[in-house]
């Protein structure tokens, strides 16, 4: 494993750890935009789809940017001069699965209201899966479909190389991950710290409402007319 291959893993890690930190400032202890003024679908064929593939979790206006946006970032090196082929084109998917998990479970490990001591079946409503040890299902799943893709993009490209780097890439961010949870507990400190009465200045800052407040819905129940005709 070369200089570039171990830079590209801490960069990749470093992404997951961004995108955890900004969803726990977004959504604090409530996960999956549990209390975020974007809209839920269940229902309907979309809804039904994506539960199935989901683990029944409802999909949400939020989640599909937050999932879009890193995949459509993985592709810039297509338009910067790196030339398509299928076998990058399944290992940059590849590369999105195991990250999607990484990222996700670094915002427990992070989160003040969760830790690694609090991460377990019963206390996250939105994986109400099968455990295996100390982490759900849908884990498992997402690092198994990485491993997958990049097995195809070995055989693509007729070369292990693929599948190796990517194994390669998972045991770099699963070490870094661990010793994130090692040092974890001083991100809490300072998330709370940030918090306190006399240093968030929010009390102290000039605010006010956007033009039309009443066009816009931030939290209860929205006051819409429903849709005639809809399924379910």
């Amino acid at each position: 494993m070369d200089q570039i291959e171990v830079g590209r893993i801490v960069l990749l890690w470093l992404w997951c750890f961004g995108l955890a930190c900004i969803e726990i400032e977004i959504e604090g202890g409530y996960g999956w935009a549990q209390r975020l003024p974007t809209w839920w679908l269940g229902r309907g064929l979309v809804g039904r789809i994506y539960g199935i593939a989901m683990g029944h979790r409802p999909l949400t206006g939020y989640h599909v940017f937050a999932f879009t946006i890193p995949l459509v970032v993985l592709h810039l090196p297509y338009v910067m001069g790196v030339d398509w082929t299928l076998a990058g084109e399944l290992r940059t998917i590849a590369t999105f699965f195991a990250l999607a998990v990484f990222w996700d479970y670094m915002w427990f490990v992070f989160n003040p209201a969760y830790t690694v001591a609090r991460f377990k079946r019963g206390n996250v409503w939105w994986f109400e899966v099968p455990w295996i040890w100390r982490f759900p299902l849908d884990y498992y799943t997402g690092i198994g479909l990485s491993i997958g893709l990049a097995g195809l993009a070995a055989v693509d490209a007729g070369d292990s190389d693929p599948l190796v780097r990517h194994l390669w890439m998972l045991a770099g961010l699963a070490v870094l991950t661990g010793l994130a949870v090692l040092a974890a507990p001083l991100y809490r400190r300072w998330y709370r710290h940030m918090r306190r009465a006399g240093v968030d200045d929010r009390s102290n800052t000039r605010t006010y409402p956007p033009p039309e407040p009443d066009a816009v819905w931030s939290g209860g129940v929205p006051d819409l007319p429903p849709l005639e005709g809809r399924d379910g």
